[in-house]
């Protein structure tokens, strides 16, 4: 189930980051990307690394290379690795 969770979520931001205005509001856009982040940062550290690995395995065999380099810098983008934003 938490992977089929990581799948759905993934598609949804990856179709949010590639909204054209006319698709979807600039900023309800960055709202539901700022809250994306807020809710998978607050994972705790286990659950926040179980997601990282997913994203990898997702990247890892992604044939689509826009969305290859949305989901490897996913972990960064949405502070799930130390050090990130």
């Amino acid at each position: 189930m938490a992977h089929a969770l990581a799948e759905a979520l993934i598609d949804v931001l990856w179709f949010v980051d590639g909204s054209e205005d006319g698709q979807m509001d600039p900023d309800d856009a960055v709202e539901v990307m700022e809250r994306a982040a807020h809710a998978v940062g607050a994972l705790p550290k286990d659950q926040r690394e179980q997601l990282v690995g997913m994203v990898g395995e997702m990247a890892a065999v992604e044939p689509d290379p826009a969305r290859r380099v949305f989901l490897e810098e996913f972990p960064e983008s949405f502070a799930l690795v130390d050090g990130a934003l």
